[in-house]
């Protein structure tokens, strides 16, 4: 099949295009979307990601994302990791459609953060589910899913090799039920939830609470999808505002904090 990604996640970039080519498809284009100056590191490292004979392009706005499609003439688009909601010509535009990677148990967790609200929760486990894209946020039939464990991941660099090992084992047979005209198994809505953005008054940590439920607040700040300026996990540290971003129940060498059921060391920090 000739599939064009649509991702903003350039590790994925990477695995997804290799591991295409290893079943026999055919990655012709990205579809990525324009950077301001603030994010262009992360642009340059998408692009840098990306194999020099995939063509790049950036629709100007949502309007121009089923024309941009329809020029390289695919049988499937393939999502991982875009901030847009597509509009309905371009979910049509594919022979296939659009096939989704979303990280929880759907129909559990929908919405753009899912990661972060399942720390939150305190779960001891996500998932990963391959969708066909319908005109709701993540409601689409369901082609395979996968349950991961959840330890304490702080970053997506240290959970990202467990999403790219189920990803690899789960893509060929996802690509082979889309390419047999499988529609897929529909979702149960009785069960889904949607949850958004973090509630302001949650961006401070709250000390009076037990170690375990800032060592989640931590971590779920970590994987929030949420601008720079709007970001927690904030702590006035020696008479300074930072932002936490590793913690640890044991002691180590770091920032003893008093909590509502004793100590938290505070690891890591940086400037909000």
């Amino acid at each position: 099949m000739r599939i064009v990604l649509i991702s903003e996640v350039g590790p994925a970039v990477e695995g997804l295009s290799a591991l295409l080519r290893a079943h026999g498809h055919e990655p012709v284009a990205l579809l990525c979307v324009r950077r301001d100056a603030e994010r262009y590191t992360e642009l340059n490292e998408l692009i840098q990601a990306t194999p020099t004979d995939i063509d790049i392009v950036m629709p100007a706005s949502r309007a121009r994302i089923a024309p941009l499609l329809r020029h390289f003439d695919p049988d499937l688009a393939l999502c991982i990791g875009f901030p847009w909601k597509i509009p309905p010509d371009a979910l049509a535009a594919p022979r296939y459609g659009i096939v989704n990677g979303h990280p929880s148990l759907l129909p559990r967790y929908r919405g753009p953060s899912p990661v972060s609200w399942a720390i939150r929760n305190g779960e001891s486990e996500i998932g990963f589910t391959f969708h066909y894209m319908d005109a709701e946020l993540d409601t689409g039939n369901i082609l395979g899913q996968v349950r991961i464990p959840l330890g304490y991941e702080h970053s997506w660099e240290e959970l990202t090799p467990k999403l790219a090992t189920v990803v690899g084992e789960m893509l060929p047979g996802v690509l082979e039920r889309v390419e047999r005209g499988d529609t897929g198994d529909p979702q149960n809505d009785s069960e889904a939830s949607y949850l958004g953005a973090f509630e302001p008054e949650y961006a401070w940590i709250d000390w009076t609470q037990r170690a375990a439920e800032i060592e989640r607040h931590v971590r779920a700040w970590r994987f929030h999808s949420t601008p720079a300026g709007d970001r927690g996990a904030l702590a006035e540290i020696d008479g300074e505002t930072q932002r936490v971003l590793r913690t640890s129940l044991d002691p180590v060498e770091g920032v003893a904090m008093a909590c509502g059921d004793g100590t938290l060391w505070i690891v890591e920090t940086e400037a909000p």
